[in-house]
This record gives C-alpha cells, sequence and structure tokens, in this order.
C-alpha cells in the first residue's frame, strides 16, 4: 500500500511539474525567437493608433517597444480585431495582448492579467443639442435615447447594465460609433475616457463631452494562463519604469500634449 501510494504521490508530481514547464514558457519563446509579438486593435487613441506613414503609435506602443529593449528583443507589433485578440494569443499568434484591455472576471476565465498599468472608466460623448438636458450617464436611461458603442467592450458592457431603457447600437469600430453622434444618428456614445477625450477635443462644436468616468476600469496586459513566469517580469517590469521615471515620460507625450495627432490619418 505505502509502495502503491509512493508511485502515485510521485506520478503526481511529476505530471504536475510536467505541465508547469509545458505552460511556462513565454519568457522563453520571446528570448528563443528574439521577438515580442504585442497584440492590439489599433484605432483606440492614444493607446494604439496606425500613422500616416503607416507605421503603428501609441501609449501602448511606446510601452511594448521600451519592454522589448530592455528584453533584448526586437518589437513586433501585431494589429487584430478585437473580437479576436483573446483568440490570437491562445493560439500564439502573440505573446501579450496590450492593447488598453479593461481587467474584467470574464476575460479573467480565459487569460491572466498582470497588475494594471492604467486606470480609465466609461465617458460620454455627447450630441449637442442634449448638453443642457444630459448632465449625466443615468439621464440616458430612457427609451428615448439612441446610445452607441463599439461591439465587445467594456463600453457595450456598461451600456446592458446602467442603460438598458435606451436603445442600443454596436459598431464594429469606436470611430463608426462616434460619428452616430456627430450624424446625429445617436444621441450618446459611450466609451473609455481617453478616446472620448481626444475625439471632444478633435471634433468641437460637433459633438460635446461627459469626462467624469461613471465606473471603475483597470487596464491590464494579458498573457496565456499557467506562466507565473511572465507575469512576474510584467509585474516587476511596471515597477521599475515607474519608479525611474520612464512610465511617466511616455504617459505624458500622449495624455498631457496633442502633438501627435498630426501623425495620426
Amino acid at each position: 500500500m505505502k509502495n502503491k501510494l509512493g508511485k502515485l504521490v510521485t506520478a503526481t508530481s511529476f505530471l504536475a511539474l510536467s505541465a508547469g514547464f509545458a505552460n511556462a514558457g513565454t519568457l522563453d519563446d520571446i528570448s528563443k525567437s528574439g521577438e515580442l509579438r504585442a497584440c492590439f486593435d489599433a484605432g483606440y487613441m492614444p493607446f494604439e493608433m496606425k500613422a500616416k506613414n503607416g507605421n503603428f503609435i501609441g501609449f501602448d506602443i511606446d510601452l511594448g517597444k521600451l519592454m522589448a529593449k530592455q528584453m533584448g528583443v526586437k518589437y513586433v507589433p501585431v494589429n487584430t480585431a478585437w473580437d479576436g485578440i483573446i483568440p490570437a494569443l491562445l493560439t500564439g499568434k502573440c505573446d501579450i495582448i496590450m492593447a488598453g484591455m479593461t481587467v474584467n472576471a470574464k476575460r479573467n476565465m480565459r487569460v491572466n492579467f498582470a497588475d494594471p498599468y492604467i486606470v480609465v472608466g466609461q465617458s460620454i460623448l455627447l450630441n449637442p443639442k442634449h448638453k443642457d438636458k444630459v448632465l449625466s450617464y443615468k439621464d440616458l436611461n430612457s427609451p428615448e435615447y439612441t446610445i452607441a458603442a463599439k461591439l465587445g467592450t467594456s463600453g457595450e458592457q456598461a451600456i446592458k447594465r446602467m442603460l438598458s431603457k435606451a436603445s442600443y447600437n454596436a459598431f464594429e469600430t469606436q470611430t463608426d460609433a462616434a460619428l452616430e453622434v456627430v450624424n446625429g444618428k445617436a444621441d450618446a456614445m459611450i466609451y473609455d475616457m481617453p478616446y472620448i477625450s481626444i475625439y471632444a477635443a478633435q471634433s468641437e462644436g460637433k459633438t460635446t463631452a461627459i469626462l467624469e468616468p461613471f465606473t471603475y476600469e483597470p487596464l491590464g496586459w494579458a498573457v496565456k494562463q499557467g506562466d507565473p513566469d511572465i507575469l512576474n517580469f510584467l509585474n516587476n517590469f511596471l515597477r521599475q519604469t515607474k519608479g525611474d521615471g520612464d512610465y511617466q515620460r511616455i504617459y505624458d507625450k500622449w495624455f498631457k500634449s496633442d502633438t501627435w495627432l498630426s501623425q495620426v490619418q
């Protein structure tokens, strides 16, 4: 009995160890390939965008490039449709999702998140005709309003959860959703505060905005489950860059200046 138990324990330990080695390979894969492949969906200002020259630029892009530089590898951007971004990670098309992704329970069941690298929330892009009538998200929770959002985003979730009485129209891109507000086909758009802030400034007179976020949304980098080593690396990288000033320098470039707007298509 003792011998059988010993063999069972040994076999179980071996299987657990083997599973650990099988899953904990992201850093090794990056090192061997010489590339850090980062998935994102270009168009989310100022996190990831396509510039006029065809290059990808943005807050996430700069952080990814810095990360790759410190790893001693090449940064490789992987532009991916939002609804396929987690499958792209899980099937090995990229090593990490660096895409302004909100950490939530549903996503966390499929991927692991590093510690949040920035906290944002949902804000409102509003058609100017409602400026004096709509003062908060609660005012939009009525059948008389039509609200737009990008399909599969936390903005869509917020509408379904908090504005269920309003009509909702989903769009493939945030730009299409915003244009509905500009053209008067939607009364409001719900989306992440940084994008709403920048879009409202660009379309002054055609839209207005209620920027104070009405949700709490930490954004995190996502990796495959079962790999504690890459999570340890990401959390230490974030801690170091915030401590040495690199994070603040990159943050100020994209959130406290608009000089980059001329580069965007």
